[in-house]
């Protein structure tokens, strides 16, 4: 297998914080006017709405996932973005780890074939060299047999290209189904998220740091991996 990283989120949007406007100097400059009995009763009712919002969207944190930290890390900008760790993706998505089994499992199957082949042959010819060393077999028969020798270590190396080939082919192939896989999952989970862009990370890859609080690959792969084993059932 040349390459083991066989290679490539459910929430809702986060809208952007409202900032206060700045109080001007005329403003700041304004004597406060001494409480009443109206305006107290007006400061205990926010009071009470202040605590009711904090109860609220503390209860609320503790269920959000992680992507909504990432939404609340790009939301304050016009453009969104996130990322998925391939690396983590390859190593822990239970799909990957099908098809890295059924590639390993094809290239094991073609390997002992050829070795078997190949060592059929190595013994067939060092049988054929004591032959010819003791002067056993006839110049006519040890033509014939040296000619048969050669057609068959051909064959064999053709052999072995063909089937080098064919498990790069099917390597291949099944990046594509992870890509593909992968990339349609990511569509249907930006529905809801609605980020700019979604990247890939991955060690010696073109991003060299990235911000853990955008690292949205935790939750594709859960995802991922239910969807993965409902289409096993």
């Amino acid at each position: 297998m040349q390459d083991e990283n066989i290679t490539i989120p459910d929430t809702s949007q986060v809208k952007e914080e409202n900032y206060p406007a700045p109080v001007s100097e005329n403003e700041k400059s304004r004597k406060i006017p001494f409480f009443t009995f109206a305006n107290i009763g007006v400061i205990i009712l926010l009071i009470g709405l202040v605590i009711l919002y904090i109860l609220f969207f503390s209860s609320k944190k503790t269920q959000e996932p992680q992507t909504r930290v990432a939404l609340q890390k790009t939301g304050s900008g016009s453009v969104s973005v996130v990322f998925v760790n391939i690396d983590s993706l390859n190593e822990n998505y239970a799909f990957v780890t099908a098809l890295k089994n059924d590639l390993e499992s094809t290239g094991k199957r073609l390997q002992t074939e050829v070795l078997t082949e190949q060592s059929n042959l190595e013994k067939e010819a060092a049988d054929f060299q004591r032959q010819v060393a003791n002067n056993t077999i006839t110049e006519e028969r040890a033509k014939m047999v040296y000619e048969e020798l050669m057609k068959r270590q051909q064959s064999l190396l053709e052999k072995k290209e063909r089937y080098t080939q064919q498990v790069a082919e099917q390597e291949y192939n099944l990046n594509l189904r992870l890509l593909d896989t992968v990339t349609h999952f990511l569509k249907r989970y930006n529905k809801a998220s609605k980020f700019d862009y979604i990247l890939t990370y991955k060690t010696g890859g073109d991003i060299l740091i990235a911000n853990d609080t955008l690292d949205i690959t935790n939750d594709v792969v859960k995802l991922l991996n239910q969807e993965y084993n409902e289409r096993k059932k």
